[in-house]
């Protein structure tokens, strides 16, 4: 059982979404705007947080920026926003996971299940990783590049670190998809390769004068120690 936090403003979807989630098990909680969302997750502290995006007084993209500032409780977006750059403006801002309306409950409860199977599972302690001039802290959240710390999003971190781990192997983005981001490929390598492109631009470098990151046309992405 998990306390999930749905925060809609459909009365009906509410109604629904926790009438469904209560059979599975599940303690809900539901608020129709995201100032008393925002309010419930700091008192109640729960497992994870259902986000509508379309809320009567504010954007859902706000809210979950302003709950990254606290908290990091799981996030599911659900949405009928369906556009690519909205996904990954979201995934970017600190979204765990992301399903399009319309959708089942059955479908939303698998994807909760998902996210706190991911929570749950027990973390190796990951000594300092380093590839040449670029040194990765992953307990400590550190990425530096010749001794300056880089400005990282979470999902930037997570997608170097997972690169480092392999450096010197090209990674395809079927591999990245599914280990970085943990979701089905299909469709997603657009995703991949926006945020590739962010990350060499904090890197110092581009697609045609790469130190660090190579791409291996057809094959996937390479992360070299830059000699």
């Amino acid at each position: 059982m998990a306390r999930v936090l749905l925060i809609e403003d459909d009365a009906n979807v509410r109604a629904a979404l926790a009438r469904a989630l209560g059979k599975a098990g599940h303690h809900v909680t539901v608020e129709g705007n995201a100032l008393n969302g925002l309010r419930q997750a700091n008192a109640l502290r729960p497992d994870v947080v259902i986000l509508d995006l379309g809320l009567p007084d504010m954007d859902g993209v706000d809210v979950l920026r302003m709950l990254r500032g606290v908290s990091n409780v799981p996030v599911i977006i659900a949405s009928a926003r369906r556009a690519e750059s909205d996904i990954i403006q979201l995934l970017n801002a600190g979204a765990d996971d992301y399903v399009a309306k319309p959708f089942s409950a059955a479908h939303l409860q698998a994807r909760i299940s998902a996210v706190l199977r991911r929570r749950e599972a027990p973390q190796p302690v990951e000594t300092v990783i380093t590839v040449g001039p670029l040194s990765i802290d992953p307990a400590r959240h550190i990425a530096t590049l010749d001794d300056t710390e880089l400005e990282l999003t979470r999902r930037e971190f997570s997608l170097l670190t997972y690169l480092a781990r392999h450096a010197g192997r090209v990674v395809s983005k079927q591999e990245l998809v599914e280990q970085v981001w943990q979701q089905p490929y299909i469709g997603a390598e657009a995703t991949v390769d926006v945020h590739v492109s962010w990350l060499r631009r904090k890197l110092g470098e581009t697609a045609a004068r790469p130190r660090l990151l190579r791409t291996v046309r057809g094959v996937g992405i390479m992360l070299s120690d830059g000699q």
